[in-house]
């Protein structure tokens, strides 16, 4: 009974004890509570920082390298080098009142900081900041005494640590640069292979972390990186050396010269083997440092570019290169078109290269033997137009051979109509022309909509097309399709990487040439080939000038008016091949509007001195030997250029050096004018007299001058430079070729 009062009495009193406990706990959490919320409310954004800043120094992030592109030789093309990232950890600076002077007079002398700032920010930062980035991407050498001053004993430098970073080098600066492109700050891939090729080389980044165990010790663990594969390209970077420094010689042969601005508006070489499709070399120009992109001086000599990327008849010089640097937009449209790669970019109208690709569809057809002859009386009439030939006053009866030696128009304007639309049109895209080549770069152009189909192709579009105007194709496109007409007829895809290798040397893929298709038997192909080799070595050949000391060549000339007619702006062009009996590499030069006279930049010259310089260097090197005599002239050249002679020369000069520059005509007429018949043999008329070999030689120009009409005619083929024939438009036409209208071709 006393227990069980003593029970109840005790609850009484707890219970209220009880009651005044709970009050002052619940007061208590209250109040933490509240202030828990003021701390969030007032200081919340501080503390957030502070705890991000702490988090990225013990999280940090391990950069992958990215692979290295090399040449077909092993040179390094493209590699990264590894950097460092000065960061300031303001709260370990400021553990102790003397660390502060001697890490600020470190930061001075060893790294040529400006320590102004970066003693304000300390002062600012000194209980908040563990991240702040001082100067980025020092190389070792630059950060080396720092480190060591740091590391010495009883050294007072502290709060400061290097961040690892890799940045992308590229040995030759400028070499190769529209083909191998760049990468942007953050290490991804921007034109060329460096984009093509952007998730084969970048790798994978690993990480470190830091975190707490179970007896709240900072512990650290690691996710290595992988660093990315690297490619093997099929660019030889020795042949590549060789056409870019012919480009820039043509460059400063013609720079500022009928006009402000560079030597031509774009130029474009690739080199390719035949019976592969690798690329051995690809440039256009002007060219710009890889190393430093943005350089404004690569751009002094440019056309300036409108809102739409048209051309507005000025060009970039050093009076107005500033103002165009400080306009963001217009800088940057100006560095697009320089970044650009001509070479897979740019569509034009191909002209006479194309003239092999309209007897091949011919001949394939069966619409023709290649046997036939045609009459040229220097224009022939289709629809309502009289469409002229480069040689307007005729070439008389020539066979299909000589139609292509002498770049007849009228002789392919025959061949494509006896072809017809559906025919020509089908072998257009077997030679695909008008599609991708699917070239492994950024940036090919489409092509499609700048072909005639044959519901499009009227019967001027089909005539003009036969001599390559009217349509549009691409450097790579034209080279990739010649190359199946000498090959034996088969299409390679065209490519510039080999072979793609792991970080530690392995072999990942190796990248086989690849045969597409067959556009032609190999029985058309070697027809093709020896109407290419006429136009090289026969006697009015148009391509004369192309071949190099001591070898034969095959090949087409090439020249096209662009659009608007009648403006007297060209595109001139050569495509050859060597050696002659049996192909290895192709070639192919295109001078976009060269800065000359109006009157003269229809000549096919322009490009094929380019072809001889370039293959002068590149046969030999290539192992090629020599089939030529040589002249006393020619070895000269081939010593001062330090060119092994790789047949033995012969004391005779050889006969008829009619490629040389500068040849006068002899004021004869051919050796014979046969009488011939046009069509199928009705009528007998006389093949034209080749007056123009009695017109006058201008000694600046080495060209003949027509007395009647003043013109610029070549001495050699009767080609009157500057013609413009405005036929107006019949039938449909591409989008991007509105007027098929005709232009004197060579």
């Amino acid at each position: 009974m006393d227990s069980k009062r003593k029970y109840s009495k005790f609850t009484i009193k707890m219970q209220k004890k009880l009651v005044v406990l709970f009050m002052c706990v619940l007061l208590a959490f209250v109040g933490l509570s509240y202030r828990l919320f003021a701390i969030i409310r007032d200081n919340g954004e501080q503390y957030k920082k502070q705890v991000l800043s702490q988090q990225r120094y013990d999280s940090v992030t391990l950069p992958a390298k990215r692979g290295t592109i090399y040449d077909v030789n092993g040179s390094i093309l493209a590699t990264s080098e590894k950097v460092y990232n000065v960061i300031l950890d303001a709260v370990a600076v400021s553990e102790k009142e003397e660390y502060l002077e001697p890490t600020l007079e470190a930061l001075r002398s060893q790294l040529g900081i400006d320590i102004t700032d970066v003693r304000a920010y300390i002062a600012a930062n000194k209980d908040t900041s563990r991240y702040r980035v001082l100067a980025r991407r020092l190389d070792y050498e630059q950060i080396q005494g720092f480190i060591e001053l740091q590391n010495a004993e009883d050294s007072k430098v502290k709060g400061i640590w290097f961040e690892e970073e890799y940045k992308r080098t590229y040995p030759g600066n400028s070499l190769a640069c529209d083909v191998i492109g760049f990468t942007t700050s953050d290490n991804v891939g921007s034109y060329g292979l460096e984009e093509y090729y952007n998730d084969v080389l970048s790798g994978t980044p690993g990480r470190e972390y830091g975190y707490l165990n179970d007896d709240s010790n900072l512990q650290r663990t690691t996710i290595p990186a992988e660093d990315g594969n690297s490619i093997v390209t099929t660019i030889d970077n020795n042949i590549q050396r060789i056409v870019e420094k012919y480009l820039k010689k043509f460059d400063e042969e013609y720079h500022d010269n009928a006009h402000e601005g560079y030597g031509a508006l774009n130029m474009g070489c690739i080199i390719m083997e035949v019976n592969t499709g690798k690329i051995l070399a690809m440039a256009s120009y002007p060219a710009y440092d890889l190393n430093d992109t943005r350089n404004t001086q690569a751009l002094i000599g440019m056309p300036i570019l409108d809102e739409e990327g048209k051309r507005t008849g000025e060009y970039i010089n050093a009076d107005n290169v500033r103002m165009i640097e400080e306009d963001n937009e217009a800088f940057y449209r100006q560095l697009n078109a320089l970044w650009k790669n001509f070479c897979i970019s740019d569509t034009y109208e191909p002209g006479s290269v194309s003239k092999p690709f309209t007897v091949a569809a011919g001949i394939e057809s069966g619409s023709i033997t290649g046997e036939e002859r045609y009459y040229c009386d220097g224009k022939l009439h289709v629809g309502d137009y009289d469409i002229k030939c480069h040689n307007t006053w005729g070439d008389g009866e020539l066979s299909v051979a000589e139609g292509v030696e002498r770049s007849c128009n009228v002789n392919m304007m025959y061949i494509a109509s006896a072809t017809g639309v559906n025919i020509f049109t089908q072998f257009q895209h077997i030679f695909n022309i008008g599609l991708k080549t699917n070239i492994d770069l950024a940036g090919e152009a489409r092509t499609a909509s700048v072909v005639f189909n044959k519901d499009t192709m009227g019967p001027t579009d089909l005539a003009t097309n036969s001599f390559g105007q009217g349509y549009n194709a691409t450097m790579i496109q034209m080279i990739s399709g010649f190359c199946s007409l000498i090959n034996g007829g088969y299409y390679y895809e065209p490519h510039l990487v080999s072979k793609i290798i792991s970080p530690s040397g392995a072999t990942v893929q190796n990248i086989e040439p690849r045969i597409l298709k067959q556009t032609i038997s190999e029985s058309t192909s070697a027809k093709v080939r020896e109407m290419c080799n006429l136009v090289v070595s026969g006697e009015k050949g148009t391509g004369k000038t192309a071949r190099p000391a001591g070898y034969l060549i095959g090949g087409k000339t090439g020249t096209a008016e662009t659009l608007p007619r009648g403006n007297h702006e060209y595109v001139v062009s050569f495509m050859g091949y060597a050696p002659i009996d049996d192909p290895q590499i192709a070639i192919y030069v295109v001078v976009d509007r060269p800065n000359v006279p109006g009157a003269i930049m229809d000549d096919a010259k322009f490009a094929t001195r380019i072809v001889r310089s370039i293959l002068t260097e590149v046969l030999p090197y290539e192992g090629i030997f020599m089939t030529e005599p040589l002249s006393d002239k020619e070895i000269e050249e081939l010593e001062a250029l330090q060119i092994e002679i790789m047949t033995p020369p012969v004391s005779e000069e050889p006969e008829g050096e009619e490629g040389q520059e500068g040849d006068s005509p002899d004021g004869t007429a051919s050796e014979e004018n046969p009488e011939t018949t046009e069509g199928e043999g009705e009528g007998e008329p006389q093949a034209p007299a080749e007056v123009w070999r009695t017109f006058p030689i201008d000694p600046a120009t080495g060209y003949a001058v027509d007395p009647n009409t003043g013109d610029y005619v070549d001495p050699e083929t009767g080609h009157v430079f500057g013609g413009s024939y405005d036929l107006g438009r019949s039938g449909s036409t591409a989008e991007a070729s509105p007027s098929p209208s005709q232009a004197p071709e060579q």
